[in-house]
């Protein structure tokens, strides 16, 4: 089926709706436990040795755990690879070579530095052409600007898209540049057929989202994305289902909010954009007249633990079980001495319980 595409977006890689099947990325994926890692912001160019240490950490975790069944099978990228621009010259420092010796596939989302575009670059690049290149290839292959990495394409069908696996369907937005985000009247149009796609499946899987701009942060630099906020809130009310849980980047830090709906249903919103980049973003204190909390639209929504001070990331599980499928999270942050060869540090967890197989 064909449908039309934003002039926003550049043209996707595959058939709509957009789907990619986990396995054939990952053909031994297994069926009932998935292991991987998740966060955003992991690009910068200045004081590029926090990118390194996250991403050594990242890979440390995966060799400590490669004859476990908790071995983190790839990694989800919350957007912001690279800075300023998304220059393609950018990926390698910034994305490849961090990521070099990271064993498995990574899967990613479009940040708002991944797709803007530098004035005064002669070279005039498209609005994500390089992303589209690493993430959105229509054949897994080696990358000119990739360097001497040996780290080939991904076959993400577009910059909007849904990847679906045993355990969860990961409804996977773009946010676009502005500083708040921006959803086109066509990609909402997509959004909701996958929301009403997951309410099928709400029995079997679990429903996450993605998207870069964070909805809800307690931040003294970006702050809640109000337009975010609306978006979903129309979204989730019309297609009649809400996700079981909802991951961002964006604000240089770690945030877990939780947002009570009306029908009685709790779920997260993780804020996970500690990724790499080198200046971290303080969260506001309660009571501060600069960044008020006293709008209705924080009404139901508690921020329940945060970390301002350290770089680090999500190791996320999905499991079935006899009793049902929970998502367990946990986000560990990274030692921060430079000749601490200490391993990350689990600094916060969660449960998410998608559903009881129970009698």
């Amino acid at each position: 089926m064909t449908r039309k595409n934003s002039s926003l977006y550049p043209p996707p890689t595959d058939s709509y709706p957009y789907h990619l099947d986990v396995k054939k990325v990952i053909p031994n994926l297994p069926d009932n436990k998935m292991v991987f890692h998740m966060v955003g912001d992991t690009g910068g160019l200045v004081s590029p040795i926090y990118k390194h240490r996250v991403a050594n950490q990242m890979i440390r975790q995966c060799h400590d755990a490669a004859s476990t069944t908790d071995y983190p099978q790839f990694f989800f990228h919350l957007g912001d690879v690279v800075y300023n621009y998304g220059q393609a010259e950018e990926y390698y420092p910034q994305f490849f070579e961090p990521y070099d010796n990271y064993p498995g596939p990574i899967f990613a989302i479009a940040g708002n530095h991944d797709a803007d575009i530098d004035p005064f670059d002669t070279k005039k690049p498209n609005s994500l052409e390089a992303f589209m290149q690493v993430f959105c290839d229509t054949n897994s292959r080696h990358i000119r600007f990739a360097g001497k990495s040996g780290r080939n394409s991904n076959i993400q069908p577009n910059v909007y898209w849904t990847l679906n696996t045993p355990l969860a369907n990961f409804i996977s937005l773009y946010s676009n540049v502005p500083r708040f985000g921006a959803i086109t009247s066509i990609q909402k149009e997509w959004f909701m057929e996958e929301l009403k796609v997951a309410a099928k499946n709400r029995d079997e899987k679990a429903t996450i989202l993605c998207l870069h701009h964070a909805p809800y942060s307690a931040d003294t630099n970006h702050g809640s994305s109000i337009h975010m906020q609306h978006f979903l809130a129309a979204a989730f009310e019309e297609a009649k289902i809400i996700p079981d849980i909802v991951f961002s980047g964006h604000v240089h830090n770690y945030q877990r909010f939780r947002k009570l709906y009306a029908n009685g249903k709790t779920v997260p919103f993780i804020v996970a954009g500690a990724g790499g980049f080198a200046d971290l973003h303080k969260i506001a204190q309660p009571g501060d007249p600069e960044f008020p909390d006293t709008s209705n639209l924080f009404d139901n929504v508690h921020l329940e633990n945060y970390c301002d001070d350290r770089h680090g990331f999500l190791k996320i599980t999905i499991e079935k079980t006899r009793e049902g499928l929970a998502l367990n999270g946990a986000y560990y942050t990274i030692p921060t001495a430079d000749n601490d060869n200490s391993p990350s540090v689990a600094y916060d967890s969660f449960t998410v319980k998608i559903f009881s197989l129970s009698s």
